[in-house]
């Protein structure tokens, strides 16, 4: 693993952060499967501490929170016993400042308030300054928020209610979003302006963590097996959107649309992170 060239070390986290599995990645590289899983631990950890080191002290006006599902080795319903605490379902948390598009924080864990409370303290710790904060209607964000912010925001939650899919007469549909029927917006704390209102944004980054990240791919095999190795993944895949992919609308990336940064990070910038 020492000996790895720069270069192919740079093309397997080119691959890693634009899709491929590991074992296309071994594949398409001639490296091992153990040579691949190694470079992701090591960048991957790499990657969370450059993240929790920089991305502080971000003058957001307004984030947008959501969770988005996947599993490590098994779905909950089929876990082995001997798995229980290691595997099932991991949802991942995450909050992305709606003007910046920069993801300010995110979390892999349980859909509970443990998480929740967890989650919100770190997206308070990176703020510099009070924010409008959007969520969807999962019940623990509410207290969650007031211990994180205790007060010092703008929040509101947007409610979505959904039409009843008829999956025997519409099977080809089954695994499409049903149809929004309805959208509620409360007001839970300060003054949110009703127009920003919105988890438009964070909804669109869940597509692109999808596309992304082959562990979020539905109906495959390229599931993570690992908690900790989908964990790492997740920190390269956002340390990679924020400083090194230049978003479409932004023109630039979303670190320096939040001036974190001056310049797009390289692929060879986040392997060096891991290089001691």
């Amino acid at each position: 693993m020492n000996n790895l060239p720069l270069a192919k070390k740079v093309q397997i986290i080119n691959l890693l952060v634009e899709g491929n599995s590991l074992r296309s990645t071994t594949r398409i590289t001639g490296c091992s499967i153990n040579t691949v899983t190694k470079l992701l631990v090591d960048v991957g950890n790499a990657c969370q501490k450059f993240h929790e080191e920089k991305v502080v002290n971000v003058t957001s006006k307004r984030v947008q929170c959501d969770e988005i599902w996947s599993f490590v080795y098994a779905k909950e319903k089929n876990l082995p016993e001997e798995m229980q605490g290691n595997g099932g379902d991991a949802w991942t948390w995450v909050g992305i400042d709606a003007d910046t598009k920069l993801v300010v924080s995110w979390l892999v864990g349980r859909r509970d308030a443990e998480t929740a409370y967890t989650f919100m303290q770190d997206v308070a710790y990176r703020l510099k300054n009070r924010v409008q904060l959007t969520t969807d209607g999962f019940k623990s964000y509410l207290d969650a928020v007031e211990d994180a912010f205790v007060g010092n925001i703008d929040y509101a939650v947007l409610h979505k209610t959904y039409g009843n899919s008829n999956i025997e007469r519409d099977f080809e549909r089954r695994y499409t979003p049903a149809d929004v029927t309805g959208v509620k917006k409360t007001r839970i704390t300060g003054n949110p302006d009703d127009k920003h209102i919105s988890t438009s944004y964070i909804e669109r980054q869940n597509l692109t963590m999808r596309m992304s990240m082959r562990r979020f791919t539905r109906l495959t095999n390229g599931f993570s097996k690992k908690i900790e190795n989908h964990c790492h993944a997740i920190a390269l895949n956002f340390v990679y959107y924020n400083f090194c992919r230049i978003h479409k609308t932004l023109r630039v990336t979303p670190a320096m649309e939040a001036g974190l940064t001056n310049d797009i990070m390289e692929i060879e910038d986040i392997v060096r992170l891991s290089i001691k």
